[in-house]
């Protein structure tokens, strides 16, 4: 047992409590608190979200631009340098005809996630996101987009200020 004080001291539960359930948190509710950073990168780039724009990173010695950003380049690893702009627009790389929703539960209509290429971005650079305005035997790959989004009132600084991307 150590003698270190926490702000959070915890209780060593024995056989016996497991055996009875006098555990915390079986059948009672249990509020927490917690917080998490999505970090430099990803909020500089759900704030610009928020403001309608798609925002990367570009490396120098590399020339790759990144979306999502980040703030090391993977292939050079390196800090990466400068923020760039890139368009809410783009390609589709792959995608799915998902009848299956995120609760396991069957979809009358289907949801087609799809992996979008962004305008301006390096080859292989892009977000997942949804497609809509589209039938699923309508969308291939290669096909044109662009992003749907939020009324500026509505926008969370989230992924989710993308409605959806639509056909060009």
């Amino acid at each position: 047992m150590s003698s270190k004080i926490s702000r959070y001291p915890g209780v060593e539960i024995s056989q016996r409590d497991l055996l009875e359930r006098r555990v915390f948190g079986i059948g009672q509710r249990m509020e927490l608190e917690y917080s998490w950073s999505e970090g430099e990168a990803l909020s500089r780039f759900f704030q610009e979200l928020k403001n309608g724009r798609i925002i990367a990173r570009k490396c120098y010695r590399c020339q790759r631009i990144m979306v999502p950003p980040r703030m090391y380049c993977e292939e050079c690893f390196r800090k990466t340098d400068e923020w760039v702009y890139v368009s809410d627009t783009g390609t589709v790389n792959t995608f799915s005809i998902c009848y299956v929703d995120t609760d396991a539960s069957r979809l009358e209509t289907p949801r087609i996630p799809a992996v979008i290429e962004i305008d301006g971005a390096s080859p292989g650079m892009g977000i997942l996101h949804v497609l809509g305005e589209v039938e699923p035997r309508d969308v291939y790959i290669g096909m044109r987009v662009k992003a749907v989004w939020l009324p500026q009132e509505e926008r969370k600084g989230a992924i989710t200020d993308i409605k959806y991307f639509k056909p060009l």
